[in-house]
């Protein structure tokens, strides 16, 4: 299975069918209006030249119509109020693939095309957009997609020292940035985000140095690695991600996990994303996971697709950062603490 196919079906609860489909209603032609520009860009922001995995490119000026094939770029774009004529639907099945904390910075713009990315990126579809510039960051574009789309615009493709959708939020917003001409807002939107989460870790000095992962309940156990967002996060508010995991998946962004090796994930904070077959309480009497102290402590956070956090754990953002610290911080807070009566679940109301 192609990787992005895997990433998707890892985070759209575990299943292709809950991502974003290939429909008339949402797949559209090049009819979006052009982005929207609010400001324009800042002095001397072009031309500027961004590297990336396949080499660099050049934005010789500011773009109009902006594609975004990468999976979340869309919420760097609205934070610089700008609207691209088509994003990537990764899950959520929101229209225009914008996600509610993103719906002001939308306002009463029309929502873009939405194309889908289980099967590769669309390229003729991108073409009917008629782009001036195409985004993807966060992205697991290949070598051949990137020729292919560079014959219709200037392409931002991911980091060239990180995996496939390794991309931090940060590193989204400030490339998003310089891409469209707004690099000093760019900057201090993730300035004030990062305070955000830093003021957050301050109010809970128990986090630091205690050990935490992220582990989804995919075909066993799958575990995210160090260069996955997930771990980028709680290592930001303060946990460590520990060492024999960061050794396993070190040039990846997960993988699986053996019963042989589950001592890997006695931690002492653990969230699971716990859509798939067996369910939390499946879960919770595994004759495997039970036996562990992260478990039997309750230190572990069983996260469903239908919890607010969900969403914004997946999707980090200079925009989703209030709604991931406010639902997310008190449960692993409840967690750490390792007190069984302080449930993870009540303390996300």
């Amino acid at each position: 299975m192609r990787l992005t196919a895997l990433l998707a079906a890892l985070l759209c609860g575990l299943f292709l069918a809950a991502c974003g489909s290939d429909d008339e209603s949402t797949s559209t032609s090049g009819s979006s209006a052009p982005a929207k520009q609010e400001g324009g860009a800042e002095s001397g922001a072009f031309p500027v030249t961004i590297e990336h995995k396949y080499g660099s490119t050049t934005i010789e000026k500011q773009p109009e119509r902006v594609v975004v094939v990468g999976l979340r770029e869309q919420d760097a774009l609205l934070a610089l109020g700008v609207v691209p004529v088509a994003t990537t639907e990764w899950f959520g099945k929101h229209p225009g693939a914008i996600f509610p904390w993103a719906t002001d910075e939308l306002g009463s713009a029309k929502p873009p095309t939405v194309l889908t990315n289980t099967d590769g990126t669309q390229i003729e579809k991108v073409a009917a957009q008629r782009p001036d510039l195409i985004i993807g960051v966060y992205s697991g574009l290949t070598q051949k997609e990137y020729d292919a789309l560079s014959n219709l615009a200037p392409v931002v493709a991911q980091p060239k020292d990180k995996v496939d959708y390794g991309s931090t939020w940060q590193e989204e917003q400030l490339t998003v940035g310089k891409a469209v001409g707004q690099p000093e807002k760019a900057q201090q939107l993730v300035d004030e985000a990062e305070k955000l989460i830093a003021d957050n870790a301050a109010e809970h000095p128990e986090f630091k140095g205690k050990s935490a992962a992220n582990v989804s309940d995919y075909q066993g156990i799958f575990v995210y690695g160090p260069q996955d967002v997930r771990t980028y996060m709680l290592e930001a508010l303060g946990f460590t991600y520990p060492q024999e995991l960061r050794d396993a998946f070190a040039d990846e962004f997960g993988g699986q996990l053996s019963d042989e090796k589950v001592d890997a994930i006695d931690v002492d904070t653990l969230v699971w994303f716990a859509d798939g077959d067996r369910g939390v309480d499946g879960l919770k009497n595994d004759p495997v996971y039970s036996k562990l102290r992260v478990r039997k402590q309750e230190r572990d956070v069983f996260i469903l697709e239908k919890d607010r956090v969900y969403e914004a754990i997946s999707f980090p953002s200079v925009l989703s950062m209030p709604t991931l610290m406010k639902e997310l911080v008190p449960r692993l807070a409840a967690a750490v603490d390792g007190d069984p009566s302080t449930s993870t679940d009540q303390a996300a109301g």
